[in-house]
């Protein structure tokens, strides 16, 4: 649960450090607004990734699903900047799918943390595997990492591939060969 009165003390903190006045005009709202934006943004350390992995239907068929282009907006844990991208995601099931939305669900759960972008593919593969127990899953993230374009090396346009695979897709390189293919249609 993100502590509200801390976030504000610590950005009056922040301000003053900067050389500013949080008594100015400007920024008498800020620490407020900082504190709201912080839980909106990492509502994701209390929810609880099982809810929307929940909802299943049975189904006969094993092809592949794939559920691609989901937009996320994440936090650095390193310097507390955001990244941002997209995730997809595709499962051979083993008599059960999810709900359209529930993947993207799951991925927003993830996102909503301080986070890493290479532990946050893997807790997305991990978690789908958990609760749908399908006979494979295939993760693959591509972010753009403020920290990597505002500051530092400065390289706007740069964006971060970090892939996750388990079960079948690791030792199937024709299902991950399809899953490249369906990622380019």
């Amino acid at each position: 649960m993100v502590d509200q009165a801390k976030i504000r003390q610590a950005v009056r903190l922040l301000l003053e450090g900067m050389g500013e006045d949080p008594q100015r005009e400007g920024l008498l709202e800020t620490p407020d607004r900082v504190a709201r934006m912080y839980g909106e943004i990492l509502a994701g350390m209390d929810t609880d990734v099982s809810q929307p992995l929940s909802r299943v239907f049975a189904v006969d068929s094993s092809e592949m699903v794939l559920e691609k282009d989901i937009a996320f907006y994440s936090m650095c844990e390193h310097h507390l900047m955001p990244f941002y991208g997209k995730a997809h995601i595709a499962y051979v099931p083993d008599g059960k799918v999810l709900g359209l939305s529930k993947l993207a669900r799951t991925v927003e759960c993830f996102a909503r943390r301080l986070q890493l972008q290479e532990k946050m593919t893997g807790q997305v593969a991990e978690a789908v595997m958990e609760y749908l127990k399908p006979r494979g899953v295939m993760v693959l993230l591509e972010a753009e990492h403020m920290c990597m374009t505002m500051r530092g090396v400065k390289k706007p346009g740069s964006r971060t591939v970090t892939t996750a695979v388990r079960g079948i897709f690791e030792t199937d390189p024709l299902l991950q060969e399809r899953f490249f293919h369906m990622l380019g249609d």
